[in-house]
């Protein structure tokens, strides 16, 4: 027994704070073979002893022996200590499925398992596929310890915050191996799901079976608490801690533990309160208070205390006295409840402020389930009212909480990094985001995006590049948002040849493939950067002439000829852009790569805008007549099938006077959407043609795809003033040309940033949107 009570307390000194490595937090996530739903219910679902009114579950309370517990009260003040064993403990002791592939030819591994093992291996992130997998490896390996360890080290490594396999891990080790293992694997438990109700309770309850020194239990309790003492549903891990006090019958430590539930606003409270009175009523006040209480209890009831330092005597002749205690035991003992009253109804005036957020947390361990919508506005809404409190610890042990149910949602960990670098608190920021650019959202282009800005604006410039080296390789290869991004801050660091780098990189790859539906995208955001940054015009216009020489036509590809066209100093390449407006919009039949009708006409209007304002009257007539040719008879006729239907739904008087109405106004009748609607259907209309084209949608990662985050992006998010190019800058004006980005990767940038908020005006009465030029928008 001695060695067992060894093994065990010298992890606990060992571990006590590593466990922030991870931590997140209540429940931890534990999913069944099924459904994965292995925890997630509370109480007596969960099949834990509740205590009774008269304390069935009691036990005592002596003050806890300092040097077994953490090395501070405050659990977020050792997170530092954590910060670099996250990369050491992603992977802890995981085995590669590749290897079990190969070792299937050896008839180590059956012919379900090698299926299942190429499954995962193809895509980790398959949950399905590995539950299946440990349930085959449970059913074959029987008593196999080391394919089970392996498959569990493999699994935990992907998903390290489904504490029921960590649970079910643990008891493979109980039966099969040794109690120092079972410890380990308990312990990467709690470091990998810190602030999880349930994984801290199956820990003691190992600990309560296994060891019989009541201070190594103890140690163990204190170390959990210290986490999730203070969570809403922690009841059933105190409700565990009472029951093995109540078993050792030292009354002193249960009234003690009743006192600490009473400072916090918990699921249970009032059941709490009632016990501790019937605990209280059952037993002498001698036996309830610690020894200090009783220590100054005695003190205050002993007549003769002299005042003054140790060794003087009495000051100015006089001797001081504290004042005799005249109360009776049993005014004690109303006094002694009062006090803890006055706690029990401070803490259920803060229950009653986060009562409905806390019961709108339907699910607050882990799936790979989406959460729905009301769960997620509700978490966000959680944490705003939190943040608005003065508790730096309430702020970290809710997020910490959060990000367990919502661990596969980017937007939470960015919203935890920027909310502790607001705090001031770097360590604890750098410690989230490696979490979720290593283990928890991995996968997702939107926070590698987002690590690589914040390590740029934090100095850590390797750091950076190394984010977008991974998007660029690994994560998203293509993503239009991280090659321009990166180019961008090699700008800023003074680096422009290594930013044209990255695009004729890129341009190169893709001209690799044998399709490619980013490619002209790519070409646009290289022409513009050369025009932007560089200053080179005619490059520019080089690279977008070599492209439409080289690629099939494409509108993107024509609209940047155009706009970059418009800003260059006369002469302007008017006969250049007309043959290749006309060959675009120009039906034929031969053409595979014919444009639709809509981005036809749209690229007609835009150059109908175009020489508007640069051609001349000969110019403007080709132009005209040619626009009117392909495309006004298009408009009439649709216009006329529209009115058509109305028409059959109206009533005969109606018809009569849209029949006179048309005939008095045939003009207008043919342009109903406008007042001025002349010939050449270009007159000022609002115009929809800023966004290009877009390729289809492509899914980054199947696992988390109900939270894609890059259906909007707008270039304008994470903006920082560049550096002063020491190219000479092309008109300023052009610095608001269009965004090309491909739908599929638009990001949605976080609004969390401590900054001061922008002004908005009060909301005005909602008006009919005003036609506007094209070129407005840009220029």
């Amino acid at each position: 027994m001695g060695d067992k009570h060894y093994a065990v307390d010298q992890r606990l000194t060992q571990s006590e704070y590593s466990g922030m490595v991870y931590s997140a937090g209540l429940d931890g996530g534990a999913l069944d073979d099924n459904n994965g739903d292995l925890g997630g219910s509370s109480g007596s679902e969960r099949g834990y002893a509740m205590p009774d009114a008269h304390g069935s579950i009691e036990g005592n309370k002596q003050s806890v022996d300092q040097n077994s517990l953490p090395a501070s009260d405050d659990p977020i003040a050792n997170m530092s200590e954590a910060i670099n064993i996250v990369r050491e403990d992603v992977a802890v002791e995981s085995m590669q499925a590749s290897e079990y592939a190969s070792a299937s030819a050896n008839g180590i591994v059956s012919t379900e398992e090698d299926r299942l093992w190429n499954l995962v291996g193809a895509n980790s992130l398959d949950f399905n596929a590995w539950v299946s997998l440990i349930q085959e490896t449970e059913k074959v390996a029987e008593d196999n310890l080391v394919k089970i360890q392996k498959v569990y080290d493999t699994f935990l490594a992907e998903f390290p915050l489904c504490y029921g396999y960590w649970k079910k891990y643990a008891d493979h080790e109980l039966r099969l191996g040794t109690v120092d293992k079972v410890v380990e694997v308990y312990e990467r438990a709690v470091q990998a799901v810190t602030y999880s109700v349930d994984i801290w309770l199956h820990y003691c309850v190992f600990a309560i079976s296994t060891y019989e020194d009541p201070d190594t239990i103890r140690r163990l309790f204190e170390r959990g608490l210290a986490y999730v003492g203070t969570d809403y549903q922690s009841y059933p891990f105190w409700d565990k801690y009472i029951e093995y006090e109540f078993s050792q019958q030292e009354w002193s430590r249960l009234a003690m533990i009743y006192t600490r539930i009473l400072e916090n606003p918990i699921n249970q409270l009032d059941r709490y309160f009632n016990s501790f009175k019937e605990l209280a009523g059952s037993r002498p006040l001698s036996e309830l208070q610690t020894a200090e209480e009783a220590a100054i209890t005695a003190a205050s009831a002993e007549p003769g205390v002299q005042g003054g330092e140790e060794g003087e005597g009495p000051r100015d002749g006089v001797e001081q006295e504290f004042p005799k205690s005249t109360l009776s035991e049993s005014e004690e003992l109303e006094k002694y409840i009062t006090i803890r009253e006055d706690m029990y109804k401070k803490a259920k005036e803060l229950d009653l402020q986060i009562r409905d957020f806390e019961a709108a947390i339907k699910r607050p361990y882990f799936h790979v389930k989406p959460l729905d919508d009301i769960q997620l506005a509700n978490w966000h809404n959680y944490l705003d009212f939190i943040e608005r409190g003065d508790d730096f610890n309430k702020v970290v042990k809710l997020y910490e909480r959060c990000l367990i149910a919502c661990a596969n949602y980017s937007e939470y960990w960015i919203r935890y990094v920027l909310c502790m670098e607001a705090s001031g608190s770097m360590e604890l920021a750098s410690n989230a985001l490696a979490r979720a650019t290593q283990v928890f959202v991995k996968r997702q282009p939107e926070i590698h995006v987002f690590a690589a800005r914040f390590k740029e604006q934090s100095g850590d410039i390797s750091g950076a590049r190394a984010e977008y080296q991974l998007l660029h390789s690994d994560v998203a290869p293509g993503l239009i948002e991280a090659l321009v991004k990166h180019a961008n801050m090699e700008h800023r660091l003074g680096q422009v040849e290594t930013a044209l780098i990255i695009f004729t990189d890129a341009i190169t790859s893709e001209q690799a493939k044998d399709q490619s539906q980013i490619l002209p995208f790519l070409y646009v955001q290289y022409a513009r950067f050369l025009y932007l940054v560089v200053g080179n015009a005619e490059k520019a216009r080089e690279v977008l002439t070599g492209a439409l020489e080289h690629m099939p036509l494409s509108r993107p590809l024509v609209e940047a000829v155009i706009h970059l066209e418009t800003v260059q100093p006369f002469p302007k390449r008017i006969d250049y852009l007309d043959s290749l407006v006309e060959k675009v919009i120009t039906p034929n039949a031969e053409d595979s790569n014919v444009l639709s009708s809509v981005d036809r006409e749209e690229l007609s209007s835009i150059f109908l805008e175009f020489v508007d304002l640069f051609g001349d009257a000969t110019v403007i007539k080709k132009a005209e007549n040619r626009h009117a040719k392909l495309f006004l008879h298009q408009k009439t006729m649709s216009e006329s099938r529209k009115r058509q239907a109305q028409d059959g739904l109206s009533s005969d008087k109606v018809k009569s006077l849209k029949s006179v109405s048309s005939a008095a106004s045939p003009l207008l009748s043919a342009y109903p959407n406008g007042q001025q609607q002349w010939a050449a259907g270009y007159g000022p209309q609002p115009q929809a043609w800023a966004q290009a084209p877009q390729p289809p949608v492509q899914q980054w990662n199947p696992a988390y795809s109900q939270q894609a985050g890059y259906g909007n992006y707008s270039y304008a998010g994470y903006t920082q003033p560049q550096q002063a190019a020491a190219a000479p800058q092309p008109a300023a004006s052009y610095g608001a040309y269009t965004q090309t980005y491909p739908v599929q990767q638009a990001y949605t940038p976080q609004t969390y940033a401590q900054a001061t908020p922008a002004f908005t005006p009060a909301a005005a009465q909602p008006q009919a949107p005003v036609p506007q030029p094209y070129y407005s928008g840009y220029y």
